[in-house]
């Protein structure tokens, strides 16, 4: 008989392994606390941006490289564009230098052979004039990227997953990891309980929480993202106005283009806040002005549009921003598949077979890099301010 295995989290690690396991012929249930696409997860939202950009990481840019040609796959496949390759433009306040996200990514990525366009104050005024190009100073447009509909990818993902064959349970009040002893045997709510050969956690923000022996090196830290909806959405909408960072790799600044409903997305990709993720997410006092003074400095014509709506982003960070997807040795039969800390959904289309890898224990070049591994001195993402 085929092997079994159950999913707890139905966001991009959950479904993508879920369809993957499945076409290799595990008998797949995957269930969530919440409907699919569950408002709560990160998974959700309007938009995530989607890179290849990653300073001098090969790895992850590699990655980011393969993931965009299969977004491009996705769309054909899906005849919708839920991916949208607007481009990616970075821009710093001073000329980019050597050790710098923007320096490092416009030359590593040259070295690869991808042809950028670098950016000077001039020409971001000619080109992009919806920012103040008297602060930004140097910087470059990466034309290989842009946005995903994350929230519609993952219904789509949801909705192949059921058709495949994955039986999807939602709204599960509490689902949790059942354990015999330290084996773990299943997954069981106030309601129900599932057992199977394998359990894969892929809960997101929710997993320190719910697997609280990796509290000491994975929490859930909260983000805050703002939707602004101009009078005149037109200024903010491509060529000329991109998907973007603004000093990203100092500030952690960072945006969208109008979507079809003319709304501006605007985040910070910061140190954040840590939390618990089942407590309810509140907006700190003040960020409205921080925002909007980031706004005036940077689009100043952005800097008064009408507030439309505000979201709490839960990333499950690492303490060294890379993702954790392996068994866990302490634990028979449990394997994690978490820790997105702010950057996973850009490479959902390569998530599935990668965690697929991992739970069959076959070989995968980039598996090692998110084995679980004992806690060192903090590091971050390329991308990540500093705290």
């Amino acid at each position: 008989m085929s092997p079994s295995i159950l999913i707890l989290g139905g966001g991009c690690f959950g479904l993508t392994a879920a369809l993957e396991l499945h076409a290799r012929g595990w008998r797949v249930t995957l269930i969530d606390q919440g409907p699919l696409p569950h408002p709560d997860a990160a998974s959700t939202d309007i938009s995530k941006v989607v890179r290849m950009d990653y300073a001098l990481d090969e790895q992850h840019t590699a990655m980011g490289e393969l993931s965009l040609r299969r977004w491009r796959e996705w769309n054909a496949k899906w005849g919708e564009e839920l991916y949208h390759e607007v481009g990616f433009l970075v821009m710093s306040r001073e000329p980019m230098q050597p050790g710098g996200f923007e320096h490092d990514s416009r030359a590593f990525l040259s070295q690869r052979g991808h042809l950028l366009r670098r950016t000077p104050p001039e020409m971001l005024r000619e080109r992009h004039p919806a920012w103040n190009h008297t602060i930004y100073r140097d910087g470059y447009l990466n034309p290989v990227g842009g946005w995903a509909e994350s929230g519609q990818v993952i219904a789509r993902l949801a909705s192949e997953a059921r058709a495949a064959g994955v039986t999807l349970i939602e709204n599960v009040p509490q689902p949790r990891p059942l354990f015999e002893g330290t084996r773990c045997i299943g997954i069981t709510s106030s309601q129900q309980t599932w057992q199977a050969d394998a359990v894969l956690v892929a809960a997101g923000a929710w997993t320190p929480e719910l697997l609280p022996h990796l509290q000491e090196v994975m929490w859930a830290t909260a983000q805050t993202v703002f939707h602004f909806q101009p009078q005149d959405p037109r200024p903010f909408t491509p060529p000329q106005f991109p998907v973007w960072g603004a000093d990203i790799g100092k500030t952690g600044w960072y945006g969208f283009p109008a979507n079809a409903d003319g709304l501006v997305k605007v985040a910070n990709h910061g140190p954040g806040r840590r939390v618990t993720a089942s407590y309810p997410r509140t907006l700190p006092g003040g960020e409205e002005d921080r925002y909007r003074a980031f706004l005036r400095e940077t689009f100043p014509t952005l800097a008064e549009a009408p507030l439309h709506s505000t979201r709490v982003c839960l990333y499950c960070d690492t303490f060294d921003g890379a993702f954790w997807i392996d068994h866990d040795p302490a634990h028979p039969n449990l394997i994690i598949a978490a820790g997105d800390s702010g950057h996973a959904f850009k490479f959902t289309p390569v998530l599935g077979e990668l965690i697929a890898d991992v739970v069959e224990r076959k070989p995968n070049p980039w598996a090692k890099r998110y084995r679980c591994r004992e806690k060192t001195a903090a590091s971050s993402d390329g991308a990540r301010a500093s705290e």
